[in-house]
Formats: structure tokens, C-alpha cells, sequence
């Protein structure tokens, strides 16, 4: 019996749907409640550049990256293992925090669904994955989880609405 490659085609599709479907966990936004506004006290758009308790960790004509200078980067009562404040045209607008572990992962996605917001769990959805990827947004802000399960390591992004927007401005024309 001879089977061509076009009638196989079916048979890939539905493998390759099913394959993305048990590696990838993604939600959509939750609204988010008590937006906070910012970080750490730090309201979105203040100068990073005039605090005393930050030191510049990478700096371009538009971007700056900063770190607090005498704080471990901890986040959720956990130790994470970086937070990066970030600015825009000397304006803050995003944080980025890494962290590493299960265990650790387990305490930031409780912390983050008991002060925004509850996730919507659909019945059938899948509770973990290999990547799984979860969305609060309110007004202001919008926090963006990103969980590998192969590696244990985990992503936040925690931006400005309306200032993070303005990190595309600043990309190379030339960038692919």
C-alpha cells in the first residue's frame, strides 16, 4: 500500500495541534484587581535616574536598565534570582524578574492570583504544561507570568500600559 505525502497531511496537522496543545498552557488576560500602579512604591513614569537606591545595570540613549543597590531581588516573600527596573526615555515603565524553581514558581502564581485576580479556569484546560503562560491586565498595568516546566524557570514582565509600548519606538530598523 502506498501513501502519499498529501494524504498524510490530516494525520500531521491533527499531531502537530495536539503536540502544541499538551506543551503550551496559555490564558487569556484576567481583569485585574488593585492595579498597583507601578512597583515597589515606584509609580509608572518617575525618573529612576534621581533615586538614591538604584544603580544603572545597563544604559542605551533611550533604554536603562536599573537594579536596586543594597535589596536582594525578592518578589512574592521569595528570592528571585533577578529584577530589573526599566525605563523608557527616563521614565519607568517595566519590570523584569527571573526566578528559578517549582517551588518558587508555585508561590509567585499564588501571590499573583490572590492580588489580582483569580485565573478563569476553563473545565478541560490543562493545569500545567511544559510552557505555561498567564495575563493579568488592568487599567495601568498588565503582568505577564511565563513558567518553563522543563528548565523550572520562570518570567514576569510587569509593564505600564502605556509606557512599555513605546520599547518597540526604540527597536533597529535593521532588527530581525
Amino acid at each position: 500500500m502506498h501513501t502519499t505525502a498529501a494524504s498524510l497531511l490530516p494525520f500531521r496537522l491533527f499531531v502537530f495541534i495536539i503536540g502544541t496543545m499538551v506543551c503550551t498552557e496559555s490564558a487569556q488576560a484576567v481583569p485585574m484587581m488593585n492595579d498597583p500602579k507601578g512597583f515597589h512604591n515606584i509609580a509608572w513614569g518617575a525618573a529612576l535616574t534621581a533615586r538614591q537606591d538604584m544603580e544603572a545595570a545597563r544604559s542605551s540613549p533611550h533604554v536603562n536598565e536599573y537594579r536596586r543597590k543594597t535589596e536582594t531581588p525578592s518578589f512574592a516573600g521569595a528570592e528571585m534570582a533577578s529584577m530589573l527596573y526599566v525605563s523608557v526615555d527616563d521614565q519607568f515603565a517595566r519590570v523584569t524578574i527571573r526566578y528559578q524553581g517549582e517551588h518558587v514558581h508555585t508561590r509567585v502564581l499564588n501571590f499573583l492570583e490572590t492580588q489580582f485576580g483569580p485565573l478563569e479556569h476553563i473545565p478541560g484546560q490543562m493545569a500545567r504544561g511544559l510552557n505555561q503562560q498567564y495575563n493579568w491586565r488592568g487599567p495601568e498595568t498588565e503582568i505577564n507570568l511565563t513558567y518553563q516546566a522543563s528548565t523550572e524557570r520562570g518570567y514576569i514582565f510587569i509593564d505600564s500600559r502605556t509606557l512599555a509600548p513605546r520599547f518597540n519606538d526604540h527597536i533597529a530598523d535593521s532588527a530581525e
